[in-house]
């Protein structure tokens, strides 16, 4: 079976790639043979094969010409993207439109206003309907019913065509000594309790509410990872700013909790990982990840924004222990969401639709 996986753009440390390149490895080994239709970004070096086809990715729309062009060579597109049709669609960037109207209740109506005129939204918004068109598109994969509600409720797309397969993650091997040299680099102490946030695209993910939440916990740490400028939010004494990381064993080894008081995230791969570490997460019910949480035994879920419940949460995570004692917990849940078990699922969906 010749498979066209399509994703425009690329970032290293980008989850919808590592899940991408997963996937391709996936059908590999089960004898078929994937392509990857992507923009000019994407490193030659970046696919399992050398099946990969270019197209102009100036803009969604243009993107989308090229992959309908490229796509009648094979016998069953798999987007990524929202494009003007595919056999199957993977929802994981969540549904556009409602991340508008969450945006909007965290900023001024004019930049809401002028966020909906701007042609890079309008030209999403007009693909997200068409992919999200029952004529367009076989089948859609969401990784949250979060995600599956409200593509029935902003599209009207039969919810029994949509397939919800959680994100899958394999905790890599426990390195020893990570936490306390981790801790020393960043001025940290041994018995500080110390929370993680990680992430890029800190207005959506809810940086601002975990850097507030902080201003009332002067004995609590937080470490700060991900592409983003610091230099707003002011220097404070129990924060520190790292910067992107490629590989987040040593903060997570450093850490005691995980807190992403996300705006909008479909399934976050971050608390995956996080959870996977042994880290209780600490995030919104905005956060399809969140479905997957047991309360207050894998973490805590607040609502987007409510920084006197993140405070409450810290609190909570930091008392007897609580944080150390859950860990075992933690990584049991998150062992139940592996990269081979997304894989079977989801190969399972694109055979099913395979052009006859």
């Amino acid at each position: 079976m010749k498979i066209g996986f399509v994703r425009r753009g690329y970032s290293p440390t980008g989850g919808a790639e590592a899940y991408l390149r997963r996937l391709a490895q996936g059908t590999l080994d089960a004898g078929h043979s994937p392509s990857l239709i992507a923009s000019r970004e994407w490193p030659e070096n970046a696919w399992p094969n050398e099946f990969v086809v270019r197209v102009d990715g100036s803009s969604p729309r243009r993107f989308a010409e090229g992959v309908e062009r490229a796509g009648a060579a094979f016998d069953v597109v798999f987007s990524l993207e929202r494009i003007f049709s595919c056999d199957v669609y993977r929802a994981g960037d969540g549904v556009h439109r409602a991340w508008l109207e969450r945006r909007a209740a965290f900023e001024p109506k004019w930049r809401s206003w002028t966020r909906r005129i701007n042609p890079k939204h309008r030209e999403l918004l007009e693909l997200e309907r068409c992919v999200f068109s029952p004529e367009k598109t076989k089948l859609v994969i969401a990784n949250s019913r979060m995600v599956r509600d409200e593509i029935v409720a902003h599209y009207g797309y039969p919810a029994e065509r949509i397939e919800i397969i959680p994100n899958g993650y394999d905790a890599p091997a426990a390195a020893d000594g990570l936490r306390a040299g981790r801790r020393a680099e960043l001025g940290f102490s041994d018995e500080a309790f110390v929370a993680l946030f990680a992430g890029s695209g800190w207005e959506r993910k809810g940086l601002r509410t975990a850097l507030e939440a902080m201003c009332s916990l002067p004995g609590i740490g937080l470490i700060v990872a991900g592409k983003g400028n610091a230099a707003p939010f002011g220097k404070r004494s129990n924060v520190s700013f790292v910067g992107p990381r490629a590989d987040l064993r040593a903060d997570f080894a450093a850490a005691d909790v995980f807190v992403l008081p996300t705006i909008y995230d479909p399934f976050s791969n971050a608390c995956l990982e996080a959870a996977a570490s042994g880290l209780p997460v600490i995030t919104t019910s905005a956060n399809g990840f969140s479905e997957i949480i047991g309360r207050e035994t894998h973490g805590t879920i607040i609502e987007p924004g409510d920084v006197e419940a993140l405070v409450e949460a810290m609190r909570f995570w930091n008392a007897n222990g609580r944080a150390a004692a859950s860990r075992i917990e933690c990584r049991k849940n998150a062992a139940r969401y592996s990269v081979a078990e997304n894989t079977r699922r989801t190969l399972d969906a694109i055979k099913r639709a395979t052009r006859k």
